[in-house]
């Protein structure tokens, strides 16, 4: 596991997100799209009714907003992220996680064009946990 190191926008964005939301925010990955990690038990906050504080908050950051909610269980974690695609199953075997997608469109979904959306995937994971590479199958 590397140590996690948060610059000044991304500890910013946590307290706005937080502040606006009540919920307890663990990391901020700017990308694309900014992706939250909500710690456990905090997503029902996170959205808000009817998914009004997400809706409030890509209006007011003017960006694209992901959440998703922490586990201290590798391959849960990696679920979470995923969502919605769905994932049949899941295994970890010598740090190296292995996805099993639904059926092609989902796996498709999951690699991602030219491989982007598998490697920010692994690149989440690596800041957590103890991973060498993800896996769709």
């Amino acid at each position: 596991m590397s140590r996690m190191k948060l610059d000044s926008e991304s500890m910013k964005l946590m307290a706005f997100f937080e502040s606006n939301t009540g919920a307890k925010v663990k990391d901020c990955i700017p990308n694309d799209k900014l992706i939250f990690i909500i710690e456990e038990n905090e997503m029902g906050k996170a959205i808000g009714k009817n998914g009004a504080n997400i809706k409030k908050m890509e209006r007011l950051l003017k960006k694209k907003i992901k959440l998703a909610e922490f586990s201290n269980d590798a391959l849960q974690f990696v679920r979470n992220l995923c969502y919605p695609a769905e994932i049949s199953d899941a295994k970890l075997v010598e740090d190296i996680i292995t996805i099993h997608g639904k059926d092609t469109s989902t796996r498709a979904m999951l690699i991602g064009r030219e491989r982007r959306n598998i490697n920010n995937l692994a690149e989440i994971v690596r800041r957590y946990f103890n991973v060498k590479e993800i896996r769709v199958v």
